[in-house]
C-alpha cells in the first residue's frame, strides 16, 4: 500500500505490517484513504480528529430550512399577554423563521375591527426591529393577518 505521512510526505509503497510499524512509532492511526486505487493509499493521521473535523465540515454546510410560525392574539388580549407572544415571535426571527400574526375576532368583536388594528400595529411595532413586513395587514374573514420575515 501507498502510505503518506502525517506532515503530508509520500513514505511510498510499503506492506501492511511495515505501515501500521510506522503509524505506531508516531502514535497515531494508519487511515485508509483510497482503497480503489492501486496500491490503496493510507494515511497516517489521528483518525479521532479526523472524524471531529468531517463532522465541523458537515455542520457548516447545514443550511436552515425558513419556517412559517404563527402567533395568534385577539382583540382583548392583555398587554402582557401581547408582550409575551411578541418575545416568542422575535425568537422566532432572529432564529430566521417567518411569523405569521393573526388576530382573531369572535362573536359581537367584528363590529371593533379597529381594536385588532390597533393590536396588530402594535406588534408590528415592536417587532421592526428583527423582522420586516413581507404582506401588510389584510382582513380575512374573522380575521386580520400580516406576515414579517426576517431581516
Amino acid at each position: 500500500m501507498r502510505v503518506i505521512s502525517a506532515e503530508g510526505e509520500q513514505l511510498g509503497v510499503m506492506p501492511t505490517e511495515q505501515a501500521l510499524t510506522a503509524a505506531r512509532e508516531a502514535d497515531l492511526d494508519l487511515v485508509e484513504v483510497a482503497p480503489n486505487e492501486r496500491p490503496p493509499v493510507c494515511r497516517i493521521m489521528d483518525f479521532g480528529k479526523f472524524k471531529y473535523q468531517q463532522q465541523q465540515k458537515k455542520k457548516k454546510h447545514k443550511t436552515h430550512q425558513m419556517r412559517i410560525k404563527e402567533i395568534r392574539v385577539r382583540p382583548k388580549t392583555g398587554d402582557h399577554d401581547i408582550e409575551v407572544k411578541v418575545n416568542h415571535a422575535r425568537e422566532f426571527l432572529l432564529h430566521k423563521d417567518k411569523v405569521v400574526v393573526s388576530v382573531v375576532f369572535r362573536g359581537r368583536e367584528l363590529a371593533h375591527k379597529e381594536e385588532g388594528q390597533r393590536v396588530i400595529r402594535q406588534v408590528i411595532s415592536s417587532l421592526e426591529d428583527v423582522g420586516k413586513l413581507e404582506a401588510p395587514p389584510s382582513e380575512q374573514g374573522k380575521r386580520i393577518v400580516c406576515t414579517l420575515s426576517p431581516k
